[in-house]
């Protein structure tokens, strides 16, 4: 594993998630929807070897200044307290409109990394994906301290 991935924060937890999400794939096979995956990684992430733990649909609100609620983000999975994992069926590639989904959450919370995971190919696909840098400055803006 290179250093770079073996330093990036919560390298432990994804490496489990893609296992899990592998075994999955390897089980039921591309062909299904988004929901048979998010159901099957619920069923598998919490058995050995991989004893994850999650919460299902986690609420992100986003507020305005004047702290009324705008909207309600809703990712797929929130592993380990660390980890926001989305859940793709597509047959075609992920696309940008993809990380842009994920993008939005980063937005929404203070999550330093996600899984995008598309099980819809004949190979699992997966991104590790990190906040982009106007996300991050925009954090530090918002809630007034650099992100530990």
């Amino acid at each position: 594993m290179s250093k770079l991935i073996k330093d990036a924060p919560h390298a432990d937890i994804t490496r489990k998630i893609i296992g899990a999400a592998m075994a999955v794939h390897n089980d039921l096979g591309p062909g299904h929807r988004e929901e048979v995956y998010q159901r099957a990684m619920i069923v598998k992430m919490p058995l050995s070897p991989f004893e994850l733990s999650f919460e299902d649909e986690p609420a992100l609100p986003v507020y305005d200044e004047q702290e009324v609620l705008i909207y309600t983000y809703k990712p797929d999975l929130v592993v380990e307290k660390a980890v926001i994992t989305e859940i793709k069926a597509q047959t075609h590639l992920l696309t940008n409109d993809d990380t842009a989904q994920v993008f939005d959450y980063f937005a929404a919370s203070e999550y330093k990394v996600a899984l995008l995971i598309n099980f819809g190919r004949p190979r699992l696909e997966w991104r590790r994906l990190f906040p982009p840098k106007h996300i991050e400055d925009s954090r530090h803006r918002k809630w007034g301290h650099p992100l530990k």
